[in-house]
């Protein structure tokens, strides 16, 4: 194992440390820090923790730093460590150090404990500093996040709402959430690198963690080992989360027949969660229910938080990410529809969402990019899109507070090139609700050489030791394992 002693002799290599917005070199190089390890996590996993301070302002990397959480789980396995894994979350929103909690024991099985398994919390997100907006509850819920259109279809309870957001966020957010960008994670990335005395990383990265993973493999290229990206997005530097959004509304039409199959077939009857007899009468049945909770709320289980048709439709969202979550969607559907039955929200349905969980969820993909698009545009797109996917009801192309940000991008997202070491895998869902087939496909060509690409013939977000298939998991297992990847891209059936 690499000892931490050794740091300061490594710090030589750190260039990226010192790299200004713009890319130019600060005068002089700044020492990775030291971390400080201290048992945390689950009982017998051998999880540790430590904080790894970085600057607010790589331009100013000697000015103010601000404290990210970190976690790992140390190599233990009979035979030789072969480096440090880094386990990359999604989001932007979603904590590294809590899916190491919940991956860890997975991985190292699968991995005979060969590699540290290391993870962070982004900068606003879970142990590490925080951004806040000051938004109001009714601003914070995740239903309003995702901007749902009034039951007519009007977006101008949206609009406002979107600029209220934008004005709280400049007046509140300050410096810590104009640093809540990719550009800054990848540095932070690097900076981690640095702090555990690595020459190159490994990487599983997941979701939104695939397009900074990605971006990582871009501007440091050397100091990448394996990397896989498992779920990705379109990395178009043009829209980026504008068009991961967009994405959804053909991700829930690829996505919903796998449950509608599951809501139809006869082994639901005895948990009394067969929704109908034929899955091609199930989509009709929810979309039904969702129009006429539009048009008559129903009281729920949470006082004063009644089932609309907008929440049964994040909740099919949210549902669709997995197979574990069918059974509770259905059962929300049967109470719902039940002229006696009293609907249980799901937690994350049925409150707001804390502000600084609000504040990263709108902060990095705002400070990404500008978002194209007048409020015109969006109401027609909305009109369009309502049309064209009612599962998801025109709440993929609708305004955003990204629409009224006050702060100008201070980067612009790099494009993504095949530039680098062939040493990415890539795994992607051929049904995934949130990054669909064709989303990563657009990576894959993006990448070009770099990457081999598995395609999994199953649904829902996320495949590795997730929602995926025996195949899937060999592969990714035995590229992390021995660097063998497919001659050519493949289908696991």
């Amino acid at each position: 194992m690499t000892t931490y002693a050794g740091i300061a002799a490594t710090a030589a290599l750190a260039l990226g440390l010192g790299l200004a917005p713009g890319g130019t070199s600060s005068a002089a190089p700044v020492p990775a820090p030291v971390l400080a390890w201290s048992s945390c996590g689950p009982a017998g996993l051998g999880q540790e923790c430590a904080t790894l301070r970085v600057p607010l302002d790589y331009a100013d990397p000697r000015g103010p730093q601000v404290d990210l959480a970190v976690s790992r789980i140390r190599a233990s396995g009979p035979g030789a460590r072969r480096g440090t894994l880094l386990v990359v979350a999604g989001g932007p929103g979603s904590s590294g150090v809590q899916r190491l909690s919940a991956k860890g024991a997975a991985l190292k099985e699968q991995l005979g404990g060969t590699y540290d398994l290391v993870a962070f919390d982004p900068r606003g997100v879970g142990g590490s500093v925080k951004a806040h907006c000051g938004l109001d509850a009714a601003d914070r819920r995740l239903v309003t996040l995702r901007a749902w259109p009034a039951a007519d279809g009007s977006i101008d309870a949206n609009v406002e709402r979107s600029r209220r957001v934008a004005e709280a966020c400049a007046r509140n957010g300050g410096a810590v959430l104009r640093s809540l960008t990719t550009p800054n994670q990848v540095r932070d990335m690097d900076r981690l690198r640095q702090a555990l005395g690595e020459r190159r990383v490994s990487a599983w990265a997941n979701s939104y963690g695939t397009y900074v993973t990605a971006q990582y493999a871009q501007k440091f290229p050397r100091r990448t080992d394996r990397i896989v990206l498992d779920s990705s997005a379109d990395p178009n530097p043009a829209t980026v989360a504008q068009g991961w959004l967009r994405d959804m509304a053909r991700g829930a039409d690829d996505r919903f027949p796998d449950f509608a199959a599951w809501a139809a077939h006869p082994d639901r009857v005895r948990d009394g969660l067969r929704l109908a007899e034929r899955p091609e009468e199930v989509r009709p049945l929810v979309l039904g229910l969702a129009a006429r909770l539009d048009r008559a709320p129903k009281p729920s289980a949470t006082p004063g938080v009644p089932l609309t048709g907008n929440l049964l439709r994040q909740a099919l969202q949210n549902a669709l990410y997995s197979d574990a979550a069918f059974a509770d969607f259905a059962r929300l559907v049967r109470q719902a529809a039940d002229p006696d039955g009293v609907p249980v929200l799901p937690p994350v349905l049925a409150g707001p969402m804390p502000d600084e969980d609000a504040t990263v969820t709108v902060g990095v993909v705002c400070n990404d990019v500008r978002w194209r698009g007048s409020v015109e545009d969006h109401r027609r797109a909305v009109a369009a899109d309502r049309a064209a996917h009612p599962l998801t009801a025109g709440m993929p192309v609708n305004i955003t507070p990204c629409s009224f940000w006050k702060d100008t991008p201070a980067e612009r997202p790099a494009r993504l090139t095949s530039d680098g070491p062939s040493n990415v895998l890539m795994i992607q869902g051929l049904r995934d609700p949130s990054t669909p087939h064709s989303s990563g496909l657009a990576m894959r060509e993006a990448l070009g050489p770099r990457a081999r690409m598995v395609s999994v013939d199953r649904g829902g977000h996320g495949m590795y030791l997730s929602n995926g298939n025996a195949c899937g998991d060999r592969t990714v297992t035995r590229f992390l394992l021995t660097g063998e990847r497919p001659a050519a891209d493949v289908t696991c059936r």
